[in-house]
């Protein structure tokens, strides 16, 4: 089903917003104000945005160390986030979390995490639940080839396929688990080639066709919440900053990043093929540039301003009571 214009302008407006999101994060990391470890997303936008524009309130997502755009994806606020991963008491997890464990449960976002391969277990507790309880949600599973390689991640696909779960299991291969190239590390081409061990359909999709991702995606969806069972989709992608900031990425090939930004780029892939087919004016786009970058300016003002978390606040939130 072709996508209607306020559905592409959303599209536009969530992979414009996790882009610049990233861009001004690495501005301002730094700067040294920003606690912790922070893992950028940009240049993988289109997979965020092409799963999560079929989700709704039932469905849950679980994310990897690389999580921001994830988030954003799924509904998070981004004055929070931003927040959240500047420490501050207001942030999305009272500035406990920080960039590697932010999450929202309000938003089905089950968080990101620290630990590869950390989020396929969750994603089937999430999808199990949906099944029994009869929600008709899903569960969206995000991790990295170097993830894909885990025992954690086996051991989930052959779980969701043996109950059967509405689960997708989404591998973001953007070419590096770290510094090591996945041509060394995953011992076949395509990751999405283990699906047929698990008895589930394997899809390799372009990561950075916006398109080609939402296709996909829609009919892994469709077909978990008709209760067909689990989808393993590999996006075949590129990430713009280093595995953290701070990566130096020697093990990457001269003006590598430089020419997939200018050949590849999947927010000028879009706007080159919604503006050619007469679907999005560029002044459209161009708008909504212009309020994201007033978007971020703002969340980050707000981040800077806010109060840390309050010393009484130490040991609140360790323990959880039923």
């Amino acid at each position: 089903m072709p996508l209607s214009k306020d559905e592409l302008l959303k599209a536009y407006r969530m992979m414009k917003t996790i882009r610049e999101f990233e861009e001004r994060l690495h501005v301002e990391f730094a700067t040294g104000e920003i606690p912790g470890f922070v893992h950028l997303y940009a240049g993988e936008e289109a997979s965020a945005t092409g799963f999560c524009m079929h989700l709704d309130d039932r469905d849950k997502i679980a994310s990897n160390h690389r999580g921001h755009g994830h988030s954003i994806g799924k509904g998070c606020d981004v004055d929070a986030m931003m927040a959240e991963i500047y420490g501050r008491g207001n942030g999305l997890c009272g500035g406990k979390g920080g960039s590697m464990h932010i999450a929202d449960l309000s938003k089905g976002m089950m968080g990101a995490n620290g630990i590869v391969g950390g989020g396929s277990p969750l994603a089937c507790g999430a999808a199990l639940a949906a099944k029994q309880l009869g929600t008709g949600g899903v569960a969206i599973s995000f991790f990295g080839d170097g993830a894909s390689n885990q025992g954690t991640s086996m051991e989930s696909l052959n779980l969701a396929s043996v109950w059967n779960l509405p689960c997708i299991f989404v591998v973001e291969n953007n070419g590096y688990a770290e510094a090591t190239s996945s041509k060394y590390s995953v011992a076949c081409d395509d990751a999405a080639d283990r699906a047929s061990a698990f008895n589930m359909p394997g899809v390799v999709v372009d990561g950075h066709d916006f398109f080609a991702v939402y296709e996909a995606a829609g009919e892994a969806v469709k077909r978990a919440r008709e209760g067909k069972g689990p989808t393993l989709i590999e996006c075949k992608l590129n990430r713009y900053y280093g595995h953290f900031e701070g990566d130096a990425q020697t093990y990457r090939g001269k003006d590598e990043v430089k020419n997939l930004r200018a050949t590849i780029d999947c927010l000028d892939r879009f706007r080159a093929k919604v503006t050619s087919a007469d679907l999005l004016s560029e002044a459209e786009l161009d708008v909504i540039d212009g309020e994201v970058a007033a978007l971020i300016d703002g969340s980050v003002e707000k981040a800077k301003a806010a109060p840390m978390p309050a010393p009484a606040e130490l040991l609140t939130d360790v323990y959880i009571s039923y």
